[in-house]
């Protein structure tokens, strides 16, 4: 489900109890993100479950019809789904109440930041099964490093929200995550809207790309500050002792593709 706010957009996993990873769960997902990928009032995005489940990972009674064909039947179509949500070009959260596991985590992961609630158990426990968190290795030690990463996946540990936070697995705890996450939006979607979608793309640069590629992006992602309308305005606005009014992008200068 769809609720767009304020200038910042939620999506609601709703699939049942759990929320499991499903086709059908993924599909709406993906359905959802298509529709926002190129919107230009929407300055966040908040990825929530509900009390329960943010989203308890993928249904373990599907692996047994799964062998040869899990790429084609799988595999590929979940990397699929989780690459369009880290390529959103606007900032992302997750809101993680209750459980995150598995491939939930993994949705989780592909956000920019997490919040977790005071109840949430986190985790990618798929060595528990003899399975593997495949994309949510890689992701993960992005996020926590090598050490963190390894003991997470060799043990199938689940955390709860303080140890997470410790970890570096999250931002910020909240008593209920989607409340928390929706101050953040808010807060977010009150900046320059260029200026963050630069932001993220620059540090996502910073991750995949040498240090010189990098910083020639930044130059390039600098002058379209310069070039464009929201700096003028949040130096008018500083001076004159008011919030700025900042504009909606326009699509057509974003150019990212998913």
């Amino acid at each position: 489900m769809l609720r767009i706010e304020r200038g910042h957009a939620e999506i609601e996993l709703a699939a049942g109890r759990l929320n499991l990873v499903t086709r059908t769960l993924l599909r709406d997902l993906l359905a959802v993100l298509r529709q926002i990928e190129s919107a230009p009032d929407i300055r966040c995005v908040v990825l929530h479950g509900h009390a329960k489940a943010f989203c308890a990972g993928s249904d373990i009674g599907e692996f047994a019809s799964l062998g040869a064909d899990a790429s084609e039947r799988k595999i590929l179509f979940e990397d699929h789904v989780l690459r369009c949500l880290a390529a959103l070009p606007m900032p992302t959260i997750a809101a993680i109440d209750g459980v995150a596991l598995g491939g939930g985590f993994e949705l989780a992961l592909a956000c920019d930041m997490r919040v977790a609630g005071a109840k949430a158990r986190i985790g990618l426990p798929e060595s528990r099964l003899g399975g593997l968190a495949a994309s949510g290795a890689v992701r993960l030690a992005r996020l926590v490093g090598p050490a963190r990463a390894k003991e997470l996946l060799f043990t199938g540990a689940i955390l709860d929200a303080r140890t997470a936070l410790d970890w570096g697995l999250v931002n910020r705890l909240g008593e209920d995550a989607v409340s928390q996450a929706r101050l953040m939006a808010n807060e977010i979607a009150q900046r320059g809207p260029l200026s963050n979608r630069l932001a993220k793309r620059l540090v996502d640069a910073a991750l995949d790309q040498p240090l010189d590629a990098a910083l020639s992006l930044a130059n390039a992602a600098q002058q379209r500050i310069f070039d464009g309308p929201d700096l003028r305005e949040g130096a008018n606005a500083f001076f004159a002792k008011r919030d700025p009014v900042f504009a909606s992008r326009s699509p057509a200068t974003e150019g990212r593709s998913t």
